[in-house]
């Protein structure tokens, strides 16, 4: 199968209107109080200070991005990323889901501004300027949830009417710089792994002090979850990456977080194990 075959490209854009404006006369103020050089600070105001109604939709679009992120591989310097057509149907379903409770919460948004803005003096007090807040239609033009998936294209789809040789450069260049973006896009699964494993192996470290260390449920269905999202995002099928899943895989079958806790000889066997698929492979 090629790799055409194996993965999409997808692009997610999340506007969120950020809602701070500089205060000039603030800042004007608190440089001249400190005897500073007018350019040595600036002071920039929460819009909307006392709510939390536009925070919340910027704390869920951070989730959208993060859930984009970790369940797709780097392609382009910004914009593209590759979803592994194993992925594609649990992708769509999900970042329509995180779309329209966006496009909700905008609504909301929306529908409680002109309140927002006439309770600001409120909370901003003399730093309250009408002339800050926008007109809702401009408000609702800095908001944003947009995304597209398209097939990934192969060297020998150009459809280009220029002499044969020329056309020929093109698709060398072509298959060098898609050869580096595949190197570079399978470097992050490696890259996710070998995070999960070191964070393990400190955290099973015995520092030889009698504190208790912290351990959390996550602490065992990280690795576990992380396994499962490997066998879909390995489109290359890299037998080395498959080998050293399936390591982990067996690694923490029958670890309970509760035995971690309680057991010294627990944290010593299983750090072992880590250890070794550590120093296994070439990450």
């Amino acid at each position: 199968m090629s790799i055409s075959e194996s993965a999409l490209l997808v692009e997610l854009n999340i506007s969120v209107w950020p809602a701070t404006k500089v205060d000039r006369d603030i800042t004007e103020q608190v440089n001249a109080n400190a005897s500073a050089s007018r350019d040595a600070s600036q002071t920039k105001k929460n819009l909307f200070a006392g709510t939390g109604a536009r925070k919340e939709i910027e704390k869920f679009a951070a989730r959208a991005r993060l859930y984009h992120n970790q369940h797709t591989l780097p392609w382009a310097d910004k914009g593209e990323r590759l979803l592994p057509t194993k992925l594609v149907m649990e992708y769509l379903t999900n970042i329509k889901a995180y779309e329209a409770t966006f496009n909700s919460m905008c609504m909301n948004f929306f529908a409680d501004y002109d309140r927002l803005v006439a309770e600001a003096p409120m909370h901003l007090g003399s730093m309250f300027k009408a002339s800050d807040y926008p007109s809702l239609d401009e408000v609702k033009d800095k908001f944003g949830f947009r995304r597209s998936v398209n097939p990934l294209p192969e060297s020998g789809d150009f459809r280009l009417d220029i002499p044969s040789h020329d056309l020929e450069d093109l698709k060398r260049d072509y298959e060098t710089k898609f050869e580096e973006r595949l190197a570079d896009a399978m470097k992050a699964p490696w890259e996710k792994l070998h995070r999960v494993l070191t964070d393990m192996s400190e955290k099973l470290k015995d520092n030889g002090d009698d504190e208790k260390k912290r351990f959390h449920d996550s602490f065992v269905s990280n690795p576990v979850e992380l396994c499962e999202l490997l066998t879909k995002l390995n489109v290359t099928n890299d037998p080395k990456l498959e080998q050293a899943r399936q390591e982990l895989e067996r690694t923490m079958v029958g670890v309970h977080v509760e035995a971690i806790k309680d057991s010294g000889y627990e944290r010593e066997e299983l750090k072992k194990k880590v250890d070794a698929i550590l120093n296994k492979f070439d990450f």
